[in-house]
């Protein structure tokens, strides 16, 4: 067979191989019994990535001079669409000088495989990209180029292909990810060595190098997006009248925490009590990366997302670099807004002051941060509060989150090893009022729901300024009806 026969034969712009030039190619949907159950896709480790590599470099250079020839015009869009057309007529080529050559002819399979790679190395993830795409994997955890494990939407772990060829080449890449965004880009450099980004579709990307014995990489994809506190109900994360109970406190505007460990769920727990706020409210939301993506669900009219973005290059008078914007900054602008709600995302340091100020406006908001427990939790407050300044007492501190914060709800996440496989189970494991009081702590803490043995959150007691929620739809009755519950 000739070359020119092949390629009439198996013209790769027959394939399917990206569904929309201007969208990020979309994971297929699976079943969850049959995902859990599966090992994931490790058909990229097959892939010829000096090839791959080599054709790259060609479409790079052609992609280049057309877009300079066009002065830097071309759109985001004409430029995949041009990548497209120019990766798959260097996967022809090479395709007919394999033939040419005697050497046996590449399956329709194979060809996809390769355009799809040197498409995703000039303009996604890379290597990275058909592990993003996989519906089967909840996490990323990179080591070093080589040493990557997956952990799946089960819980469990299992050992996934190299991401590059070299530590160095890896860096490179997330270099060169991290300074491509057009709305956020990021520095990631020796003297940046940290990353955090968010990459399309939702999925967060953190990232060490030059401080680590090997770059380190962590992504996180948000697998459970449009979820409600039944649908956590059904995946026994919690109990039907711990779930009433949330329920109403949102709906009754109490200012909520959400405690736990790393992966625990918290992100996800969020997303389901921002799902019983009305639809017609106005929400503004606040994070360091996005994470929650209520803009992007459709849940409510109307949601402002900002999004903190780090300085960059030499410091000011003020100690700030350059475009730095905080989330102070994005708060004080939000209130010509004309909010219903301020939900702040994750609290790690100074951003508490950000969450204390939305919650002082009593609109009911929501945020996270890691504990080990829900009294945990109240200590960490205390101590990320007092990181603004010395002028920021553990006094004021205290006195600040126990006059704003009305709920802590813990989420607790089990691990179980059995030889090489682990399996997580995420539950919430204990609910706290807190309110200001003792002299000592400068707060009190009531257990709502505590733990029991199972590991699930059951009825302790009650608070009496707590019951009128039942005319926000809160199960009283099932409260005191549990085992545990207070009169």
């Amino acid at each position: 067979m000739t070359s020119q026969r092949w390629t009439e034969a198996t013209d790769l712009r027959r394939l399917p191989l990206f569904a929309d030039e201007h969208t990020v190619p979309q994971p297929h949907r699976l079943d969850y019994a049959v995902a859990v159950s599966a090992e994931p896709a490790t058909d990229s480790a097959d892939i010829d990535w000096a090839l791959v590599a080599a054709i790259r470099a060609q479409a790079s250079e052609q992609l280049s001079r057309a877009v300079a020839a066009d002065r830097g015009r071309l759109d985001k869009a004409t430029q995949e669409e041009l990548g497209r057309s120019i990766v798959l007529d260097l996967v022809d080529s090479s395709m007919a000088e394999r033939v040419n050559a005697g050497e046996s002819a590449w399956t329709l399979a194979e060809q996809e495989a390769v355009a799809r790679a040197v498409f995703d190395s000039l303009f996604r993830l890379g290597r990275l990209q058909p592990l993003v795409d996989d519906d089967r994997i909840e996490n990323i955890i990179i080591a070093g180029h080589d040493k990557v494990r997956l952990e799946l939407i089960d819980g469990s772990l299992t050992p996934g292909p190299a991401v590059a060829d070299s530590d160095e080449e890896l860096i490179d890449f997330l270099v060169f990810l991290a300074s491509r965004s057009e709305v956020n880009a990021r520095g990631f450099s020796e003297a940046q060595p940290r990353l955090h980004l968010r990459l399309d579709g939702g999925a967060r990307l953190a990232a060490a190098a030059w401080v680590t014995p090997r770059p380190s990489v962590v992504i996180r994809r948000h697998r459970l997006m449009t979820v409600t506190l039944d649908d956590l109900v059904a995946r026994d994360m919690l109990t039907s009248v711990a779930a009433s109970f949330l329920r109403a406190a949102v709906r009754a505007r109490k200012s909520i925490v959400v405690s736990g460990s790393q992966g625990a769920g918290k992100t996800t727990l969020v997303r389901a009590l921002c799902a019983e706020i009305d639809p017609a409210e106005a929400i503004g939301t606040f994070e360091t990366e996005y994470e929650l993506h209520l803009h992007q669900l459709d849940r409510h009219e109307i949601v402002h997302a900002w999004e903190a973005r780090p300085g960059s290059g030499e410091r000011g008078s003020d100690g700030r670099q350059a475009g730095e914007f905080t989330l102070d900054e994005a708060l004080v602008d939000s209130f010509r807004f004309n909010l219903s709600r301020q939900i702040v995302g994750e609290v790690r340091g100074r951003e508490i002051w950000a969450m204390i100020k939305a919650m002082e406006s009593g609109t009911g908001s929501i945020s996270t941060t890691h504990a080990s427990d829900a009294a945990a939790a109240v200590r960490k407050l205390v101590t990320c509060a007092m990181e603004a300044g010395p002028h920021i007492t553990q006094a004021l501190a205290t006195s600040k989150l126990a006059a704003t914060v009305d709920l802590i709800v813990h989420l607790d996440m089990n691990t179980t090893t059995q030889g090489r496989t682990s399996q997580r189970r995420r539950r919430v494991a204990e609910i706290i009022a807190l309110t200001p009081g003792e002299r000592e702590t400068g707060y009190a803490t009531t257990q709502v729901f505590r733990t029991a043995a199972s590991g699930v959150a059951v009825p302790a007691v009650l608070p009496d300024d707590y019951r009128p929620l039942v005319t926000h739809g809160f199960d009283l009755a099932g409260y005191l009806a549990a085992d545990g519950a207070g009169s």
